[in-house]
């Protein structure tokens, strides 16, 4: 038996909330969470850099990591729209 799994670590905003989709804050609460996932991934590979080499680009990702869960704890859409774009071009 073959059973797919769904590596969709956000998988709930679009499948377990009825009446959710199309709608643009859940699209940008879910794009948002996504780059930040993303942010955390490129922020262990600065921290693994021999020697703390990486340690001012990782506190730089990290403190705007924080600030985009700031945006979404006070779900402030002007902010979040801010920090999506901020963090859409870390790399």
């Amino acid at each position: 038996m073959t059973s797919t799994t769904n590596n969709d670590p956000l998988d709930f905003l679009s499948n377990n909330l009825p009446g959710t989709s199309g709608n643009p804050q859940t699209d940008l609460i879910q794009l948002l969470l996504y780059e930040i996932i993303r942010v955390k991934e490129i922020i262990q590979y600065y921290e693994s850099i021999p020697n703390g080499a990486g340690q001012l680009g990782a506190s730089i990702l990290q403190e705007l990591v924080s600030e985009a869960y700031q945006s979404l704890v006070n779900y402030d859409t002007v902010l979040m729209r801010k920090y999506y774009d901020l963090l859409l071009n870390c790399d």
